[in-house]
């Protein structure tokens, strides 16, 4: 298995993760297949995975995947970094963005209760909220991290001039955005960069496309010739690109079946060549 840094937190995790949002969304696999598909990544060497309150159907649901992987440890006995995520709410099953600080606050104490812990290794902000000052939002995490309630402070949806004004607020280990060979707009809006130059972890979801996307990695001319060079899938390849890009990537891929969880940790493990890499930067250019 190989390891790389959470940012400045001397924390070392797996350099693939688990998205845990696909076992948790409305048409999610049952119980114990989710079980099955969370002990498949932790056994295949996993040790970071990410969730966050509204990875549920609805706001009656809120906490679902928490509770999911805090089951699913309780029955594991390696260490495993947990990740979570506060900021958004899930109103009749939507997606709607609320970063108040006194809801922040709330978030955090329920998805302590979920996870079952007393202080969340990792606890991101899932957006920025357009109608509350970033710096509010920010600061109710630094709150929550000098109360002992959470170890370290993570963003997610944000720019290259967020991430330095949080900073500037509170230590932030990790910047969670949509990057894949389809999206390279981390690169290009500066925040890949930025998470360079600061040392942060920079936690691709959506890595190999996303619900809408995989279809695209799956049958693309390039990332399939790659992988049949190597004998793996083009999922494998599209993971083993973006280490290749990067040392402080940690892409999180989801999972809703134990072929897709294996298949996706195998990454961590598969070294591409020059000539690959060569070609994988040719087919997807940065726009």
């Amino acid at each position: 298995m190989t390891a790389r840094p959470l940012g400045p937190s001397g924390l070392r995790v797996s350099s693939i993760g688990l998205g845990g949002m696909p076992l948790s969304l409305s048409g999610r696999p049952g119980r114990e297949r989710a079980l099955s598909v969370i002990a498949a990544s932790l056994e295949a060497g996993v040790t970071l995975i990410d969730t966050a309150d509204v990875y549920c159907r609805d706001d009656d649901d809120i906490g679902h995947n928490e509770r999911l992987i805090a089951e699913a440890l309780r029955a594991w006995e390696g260490d495993v970094l947990v990740a979570t995520k506060g900021g958004l709410r899930r109103p009749g099953g939507r997606w709607t963005v609320d970063a108040r600080p006194e809801r922040l606050m709330a978030a955090c104490e329920a998805s302590l209760t979920a996870l079952g812990t007393d202080c969340i290794a990792l606890y991101q902000l899932h957006a920025p909220d357009d109608t509350v000052p970033f710096a509010d939002s920010v600061g109710a995490l630094a709150r929550l991290r000098e109360q002992g309630k959470i170890a370290h402070v993570g963003l997610s949806n944000v720019s290259a001039d967020q991430i330095s004004a949080a900073c500037e607020i509170v230590p932030v280990v990790s910047v969670q955005n949509r990057c894949n060979p389809f999206d390279r707009s981390a690169w290009s809006d500066g925040v890949l960069a930025e998470c360079e130059a600061r040392g942060l972890a920079f936690l691709p979801y959506s890595p190999v496309g996303g619900s809408r996307g995989t279809h695209q990695v799956g049958t693309h001319r390039v990332l399939g010739r790659v992988g049949s060079r190597h004998g793996v899938s083009p999922f494998q390849v599209a993971l083993a690109w973006l280490l290749a890009k990067s040392p402080v990537m940690i892409p999180i891929p989801g999972a809703s079946r134990i072929l897709s969880a294996r298949d996706s940790a195998a990454a961590m493990t598969l070294k591409l060549t020059s000539r690959d890499v060569l070609a994988l930067d040719r087919a997807f250019p940065i726009a």
